[in-house]
């Protein structure tokens, strides 16, 4: 099972821009897009049908042309969960969950701290976020967060480690990051590869990507009763139709 986690930036902008034709050869069973900035309506979901994803399952935010996430499947879940109950995160359209009979899948979009405001709701959302994911594995223990965590964990994740007072890299987020992991969860793309420097978000200014100036933002992180089930974790930098790129990882089950 290959599933893999993307950032796209607005889909109907990616669209524009290839996405659906790369889609069809990276040939994921599960994606999870974040940052959709769109409403289910306003895209033509029968072209990701014809691409070969006819469940496709949207929340999208409040805010038109805001957040937002949405995952396409090859196969029929036996659940969907939109959002989280939690009204705050919910509003934004942050969190959609497929579960399967071996492993759930949850696309999440996490907040950027690009301001005062909007770093204190970041820091609300990792509190009730941990706290919802922690009392979800009791009742699913097989389970893939996977998205935009808008966090570098380590300094082998930014490509300048002396970017401590800037958000994305604060010591609190990377703390809280690191909770997280240790709470009972895998960074798939680290376990497979422990000293491989790649990134999954480039700004756009100074031709940042072209010099590889990047982040790791994007994880998919693996809950440790699956961990003998994964076979590959990687990054797709290739694809480029958003200022992030595609993470996979894939599962023997």
């Amino acid at each position: 099972m290959k599933v893999v986690s993307y950032n796209v930036n607005g889909i109907r902008a990616a669209l524009k821009k290839g996405f659906l034709d790369w889609l069809q050869q990276a040939n994921p069973d599960v994606i999870c897009i974040q940052e959709t900035k769109a409403q289910k309506e306003q895209v033509n979901t029968m072209d990701f049908e014809l691409a070969g994803y006819p469940y496709q399952y949207w929340f999208s935010a409040e805010k038109k042309g805001y957040s937002g996430v949405a995952i396409f499947c090859k196969e029929e879940p036996k659940n969907v969960q939109y959002g989280t109950g939690i009204a705050s995160m919910d509003n934004e359209g942050r969190n959609v969950r497929v579960d399967y009979d071996d492993v759930s899948v949850m696309s999440m979009y996490l907040p950027s701290g690009t301001n005062k405001d909007r770093l204190d709701f970041k820091f609300n959302y990792m509190d009730e976020i941990q706290e919802y994911v922690t009392n979800l594995r009791q009742e699913i223990p097989n389970l893939v967060v996977c998205g935009d965590y808008n966090i570098c964990h380590e300094e082998i994740d930014i490509h300048n480690p002396k970017m401590k007072g800037v958000s994305g890299f604060l010591p609190e987020e990377r703390e809280w990051i690191g909770k997280f992991i240790d709470s009972g969860f895998i960074d798939s793309f680290r376990f497979k590869n422990p000293d491989r420097q790649e990134y999954s978000w480039w700004s756009y200014r100074a031709n940042a990507r072209a010099n590889n100036k990047g982040w790791r933002l994007d994880y998919c992180m693996v809950s440790e009763p699956l961990k003998e089930k994964i076979s590959r974790a990687y990054i797709l930098p290739e694809a480029k139709h958003s200022d992030h790129c595609p993470v996979a990882v894939e599962f023997n089950f």
